[in-house]
């Protein structure tokens, strides 16, 4: 593509590739000092389309597949989406305009669940944390377990959203082989069936190949493990023992076994 970076943004891996230029930026001396710089910036259609997953009818709305989580996981996945979506675009000028999508996800995050209103929720769960040296405000979530374990710790937030003007590109990142557990790993230490919501153990993980084959439109009469999994996009889901046999065989109406005799 080629087209002045002044007037038309180039579009590159999200981004948009442009030309500043202000006259009245003066540095010390009176000379200009952004005329012709090359800067990275978020587009708005990627800001707007990003906030409509949580609104309808233009107004931040919850997340229905999420109400029967508990707060740990909703929490969790939230903030893990936030996190993913703003560092990829710290690298732009504008990334204080990432605001706006923290503004209606902590709106959809809990309240309906608790069928409350937001500052409740954001007085209980606020906590001050530490990013780039600047001091940001997060919601989080702790989840006790035994005795001489350490708790779980899911937060929303708590990113600066400063320009980051240097990054360091590496193209073999070091190998991790312990320390930061996955997300599923999480959630099983979180010792909470995710379908029926028993937290009498011991629980497994139940598996599916392909999300395709969760969400097939022959299949009107899904039971409900199958659409919460298709919902969330998962291929895993965290259960107790006895939902997870009740899977396996069949007793959640996965599908219809008929017997027939011969003769």
């Amino acid at each position: 593509m080629i087209t002045h970076a002044r007037h038309h943004a180039a579009r590159f891996l999200g981004y948009e590739v442009v030309a500043l230029h202000a006259d009245e930026k003066h540095d010390q001396r009176g000379q200009r000092i952004i005329n012709g710089l090359v800067r990275l910036k978020v587009p708005n259609d990627v800001i707007v389309k990003q906030c409509r997953r949580y609104m309808q009818d233009g107004k931040a709305v919850h997340r229905p597949e999420r109400l029967h989580d508990a707060d740990f996981s909703i929490v969790s996945q939230y903030g893990a989406e936030y996190r993913g979506f703003v560092q990829y675009y710290l690298l732009a000028f504008n990334a204080h305009r990432l605001w706006r999508v923290h503004q209606v996800m902590r709106t959809s995050l809990l309240a309906n669940k608790h069928k409350t209103k937001i500052a409740p929720i954001y007085r209980r769960l606020r906590m001050e944390v530490e990013d780039r040296g600047r001091t940001q405000t997060a919601l989080v979530v702790t989840r006790e377990r035994g005795e001489g374990q350490k708790p779980l710790v899911a937060m929303f937030g708590g990113i600066s959203l400063a320009w980051k003007e240097d990054a360091i590109l590496s193209d073999r990142p070091p190998r991790v082989y312990s320390g930061v557990r996955s997300e599923v790993v999480q959630r099983l230490l979180a010792q909470k069936c995710e379908h029926c919501g028993s937290e009498e153990g011991p629980f497994e993980v139940h598996h599916v190949r392909r999300l395709v084959d969760l969400d097939r439109p022959d299949r009107n009469d899904q039971p409900l493990w199958v659409k919460r999994m298709a919902s969330r996009r998962r291929k895993t889901l965290v259960v107790c023992t006895r939902c997870h046999q009740d899977i396996h065989r069949d007793r959640s109406g996965w599908r219809e076994i008929r017997h027939w005799k011969a003769g």
